[in-house]
């Protein structure tokens, strides 16, 4: 942790005119500057921070980072000032290389994955590894701070700020090894850089995120930035190579000198999926570790929570951890909340699972994984976000249609639209069979009605989440919650 004040050269920046004051802490929002604060006014995608300094500057801050055009926009308020001025052509990679240096500790062990699926679920699973193998371990994003240690988080790969100040925090509360999810934005946004990984994972890759990203090309160079700039070479990166995008993102990390643990379906696979079998609690998993047969049970819905946690066991593996220890815990794995969870069964047998699918890709392998679970029907409950990348709207009613039985297509979180259009563009894709109620939650019980024995119910989209926002506001609403009433009322239990 930081001992409160450090001269600013020891952050690793460098002031125009050689200033080089005591810097008592770090602020990314002006509002929370005090005396002596580095205030970061970083370009941003609407606005630029450096319209902020003059408000920085009133609260006496110390120094200020910031890019070119930051300066320039506040040219006449830092005229005169006798603090320090840091102006970098890289504001952001400095201020995640700042803060590192200012809280300091960090988990001994700590590993990253991206992709576009199942990022939280490989980082919680790799952490219950971990766990199970006798270290204090956390996972770090979506949901937060979880295991040994716990915390919120606003953002999946949160600010540098933020997240090297929750690492040190964890690492003096005794956590040695962490497991954190790394965004496409927080990539991109340089908020890993600074953070000492041992190993990392790449998972997959479909569409989402291209309401930020300018296209599919940008949103992969995103992603491969943790590969071309966050580790370093001689460490671990642990890629699945089923796709051509997996096979490029390996050729980066081969290119860059890192050790390539493989996992896929392929011969040359240091891990292996040889064959599964599926029952109505989860699946029975045969695979081999570098040409070695083994078998496993998984209390896990889905065939791809298959390649989840053999990626959760390469990231042990790569970060230091003996392969026949790691493989020996794979059964104990206990369901993420929100991915693929089995939330309540019918007197007739029929299961209701939750699940965050929110991209067209993540719904589609959603109910492909769930349908040998299956003997009867799928139905399905989803929505689509507001704000968000309007283009996967129609192609998630479309996996709907092609992967499901029954459709019914509800709102998600329509934050600042209007509810029914959103949900007119997803039912452009599920067709006129499907249903549409704008109630969630009349929608999930509409779903469970349906159930007959043998069917599943499969509600996508909020997963694990605990509200829904309209607007500015977020109403309680819990889709697990949501569907054992729903069961209980329709089963004449309450």
């Amino acid at each position: 942790m930081s001992d409160g004040v450090k001269r600013l050269s020891r952050l690793g920046l460098n002031a125009i005119g050689g200033r080089d004051p005591e810097i008592t802490g770090i602020s990314v929002d002006s509002r929370t500057v005090k005396p002596g604060h580095l205030f970061a006014a970083l370009p941003g995608s609407t606005i630029h921070g450096g319209e902020f300094i003059q408000y920085a500057l009133r609260m006496d801050a110390g120094a200020v980072l910031t890019d070119a055009a930051g300066a320039a926009l506040a040219a006449e308020e830092l005229r005169g000032w006798d603090g320090a001025l840091v102006v970098s052509e890289d504001p952001r990679a400095a201020l995640a290389g700042a803060a590192a240096l200012w809280f300091g500790g960090q988990p001994e062990t700590t590993v990253a994955v991206t992709g576009t699926s199942g990022k939280t679920s490989v980082a919680n699973f790799t952490r219950q590894i971990w766990q199970a193998l006798g270290h204090r371990a956390v996972s770090l994003g979506t949901m937060g701070v979880q295991g040994d240690y716990e915390a919120k988080l606003a953002h999946t790969t949160p600010e540098p700020v933020t997240l090297h100040r929750v690492l040190a925090e964890a690492a003096a509360a005794g956590i040695t090894h962490c497991a954190m999810e790394a965004s496409s934005h927080g990539l991109d946004q340089r908020r890993l850089d600074g953070v000492r990984l041992k190993a990392a994972a790449f998972t997959n890759f479909s569409q989402d995120h291209l309401d930020y990203h300018a296209g599919f090309d940008e949103y992969f160079a995103a992603k491969a930035l943790l590969f071309n700039r966050v580790l370093e070479a001689g460490d671990t990166a642990v890629v699945n190579t089923d796709s051509e995008r997996g096979l490029q993102m390996a050729g980066i990390a081969e290119d860059r000198g890192m050790s390539l643990l493989r996992i896929g379906s392929g011969k040359e696979c240091d891990f292996q999926i040889l064959a599964q079998r599926f029952d109505a609690t989860g699946q029975e998993l045969r695979f081999a570790w570098q040409g070695q047969p083994h078998l496993t049970r998984l209390n896990l819905i889905g065939g791809f929570q298959a390649e989840n946690v053999l990626a959760a066991a390469g990231l042990a593996i790569g970060a230091g951890d003996d392969p026949g220890a790691v493989i020996a815990t794979l059964a104990g794995l206990e369901t993420v909340r929100g991915r693929m969870q089995l939330v309540a069964q019918r007197e007739n047998g029929a299961a209701v699972f939750v699940d965050y699918a929110h991209k067209p890709g993540a719904v589609i392998a959603a109910l492909q994984s769930l349908r040998p679970h299956v003997m009867g029907r799928i139905v399905v409950v989803l929505g689509a976000g507001g704000d968000r990348d309007r283009g996967k709207r129609p192609l998630m009613g479309q996996a709907a249609r092609e992967h499901a039985d029954v459709v019914i297509i509800t709102d998600d979180n329509p934050r600042s639209e209007d509810p029914a259009s959103i949900r007119a563009e997803v039912m452009a894709g599920a067709g006129p069979e499907a249903t549409e109620v704008g109630d969630r939650a009349e929608a999930i019980l509409r779903g469970v009605d349906a159930l007959q024995p043998g069917d599943a119910l499969l509600i996508a989209g909020k997963g694990h989440e605990t509200g829904q926002t309209v607007g500015s506001d977020v109403f309680p609403f819990d889709d697990a919650e949501q569907a054992s009433v729903a069961v209980a009322a329709l089963d004449g239990k309450i």
